[in-house]
């Protein structure tokens, strides 16, 4: 079973309900054990944005990327552009050869990095329910870049 690290924006109401489909397609999928998601595992305990806040957040979410045996990242933020944490996430675990599954579901174009950077490019975050976890098939972004 694959342990994924979700990784994506969730600021707005139309950002909390694509990444709630994410998971709710991850928890679907037989061949996934133990998806991450940043959003589910805030801390409570300590006052956001403080110090110690950011200090246990960075080093949470940074250790959870290193036991995933995927990131699933979703592309869409505002426009054609990415969130900024999430970029790092996907930065990251490209740098730690950690395969990416990138889920791109508006009709926009995707920044360069992150199409070469991923493994396999959806459309839909319906597909994570079936997509093979475990074989991970290569699928290519083929739109413009940015």
């Amino acid at each position: 079973m694959t342990n994924i690290y979700l990784a994506g924006p969730f600021f707005d109401d139309e950002q909390l309900e694509r990444i709630g489909r994410a998971e709710k397609a991850l928890a679907a999928n037989p061949k996934v054990g133990r998806v991450f998601s940043p959003r589910l595992n805030e801390l409570r305990d300590v006052t956001m944005g403080t110090p110690e806040w950011c200090d246990r957040t960075f080093k949470m979410d940074i250790d959870q990327i290193d036991q995933a045996d995927v990131v699933v990242a979703l592309a869409d933020f505002v426009d054609d552009q990415v969130d900024s944490g999430t970029a790092f996430e996907i930065g990251y675990a490209f740098h730690s050869q950690t395969p990416i599954v990138l889920l791109h579901e508006k009709d926009n174009n995707v920044n360069l990095m992150l199409a070469q950077g991923a493994q396999s490019y959806l459309t839909q975050a319906e597909d994570l329910a079936t997509y093979d976890f475990e074989t991970l098939p290569v699928s290519r972004y083929e739109g413009e870049v940015i």
